[in-house]
């Protein structure tokens, strides 16, 4: 019922969120889906790396920078410390952030890995590891999605 009654000048912060959440949910999956069907064709090993680098990125950091926003907007941060935060913002937090800092590592190997695919040096092995970080995350983020959607205590 609070989420039917939220004040306007919190709209715009809550649909860049939920912007950059689809936008990087989106590039995970078509970006584990070429690394999983690539089957070691160079073009579509790339692209699944550049899909989670040219758009999941700007998505992460759109959604992180929004949920920070709207985190201050609803006032979360002056929280009497008599109060605990919500569980569904735990998970929020945990997924941005760790799920973040797992993304950048999968971007980090796989850049290594495409470099290597380039310079004739390898075969698809450090894309395989992106490909299984994306996988991981896609499945931290259906659970973010279900904790900020159901908010359980």
């Amino acid at each position: 019922m609070l989420a039917a009654i939220r004040p306007d000048n919190q709209s715009f912060a809550l649909l860049l969120h939920l912007v950059g959440a689809t936008v990087v949910f989106g590039a995970l999956l078509a970006s584990a889906s070429f690394l999983v069907l690539a089957r070691g064709e160079a073009r579509l090993l790339r692209l699944g790396y550049y899909s989670l680098l040219l758009v999941g990125l700007p998505g992460l950091i759109l959604l992180r920078l929004a949920g920070e926003w709207l985190y201050r907007l609803q006032n979360w941060n002056k929280l009497p410390d008599q109060f605990k935060e919500p569980t569904w913002l735990h998970i929020g937090f945990l997924v941005a952030d760790w799920g973040g800092l797992l993304f950048l590592l999968a971007l980090a190997v796989g850049g290594v890995g495409v470099y290597r695919l380039r310079k004739g040096k390898g075969n698809a092995g450090l894309l395989k590891v992106t490909m299984i970080i994306a996988l991981i995350l896609i499945v931290a983020y259906v659970v973010a999605v279900w904790a900020m959607t159901g908010k359980p205590s």
